[in-house]
């Protein structure tokens, strides 16, 4: 299974940018996430031409917490993917997110708008960057998961 993962997109309406991102690299997934501060329902009901899953971000308006929790837990196969936005500095941010999902293979988070695709204590903890927002590195970035015996992640800089 072949799942797009998309954070911190901060946009308010679909652009061309968004559109050739969908096209290019998400458009044969099974599943997309979206690990917050998407900003716009737009993106959401654009996002949705998948099986959508997303979680509000700290910069998401009510429109968007109305819609999304502010963590998910989904199922693929035999793994569990915890979904959050994530809080505070970006020193710490995953110390500080592992107890929300107690009994998870992957999270999937944002927040930092900085890439991780590594293993800790057990966990794929997984940040995608930000697509579409502010990169400190100058480098837009989404992920894919590649669900099968295992969980692997991809990080593909746009």
């Amino acid at each position: 299974m072949k799942i797009g993962v998309l954070s911190d997109t901060h946009l308010y309406q679909v652009t061309q940018k968004l559109v050739d991102i969908y096209t290019t690299y998400l458009s044969d997934a099974d599943m997309i996430i979206h690990a917050g501060d998407i900003v716009s329902p737009n993106i959401v009901e654009f996002l949705e031409k998948n099986v959508f899953h997303g979680v509000q971000g700290n910069m998401d308006p009510l429109e968007i917490k109305a819609l999304l929790p502010e963590k998910k837990i989904v199922e693929v196969g035999n793994f569990s993917l915890g979904i959050v936005h994530g809080w505070g500095a970006a020193s710490g941010l995953e110390d500080r997110i592992l107890p929300l999902f107690p009994k998870v293979d992957v999270i999937i988070y944002g927040h930092s708008h900085i890439i991780s695709n590594h293993e800790k204590n057990g966990v794929l903890f997984f940040n995608p960057g930000t697509a579409t927002g502010y990169s400190a590195t100058g480098v837009n970035s989404i992920g894919i998961l590649e669900v099968s015996e295992t969980v692997k992640g991809r990080i593909i800089p746009i």
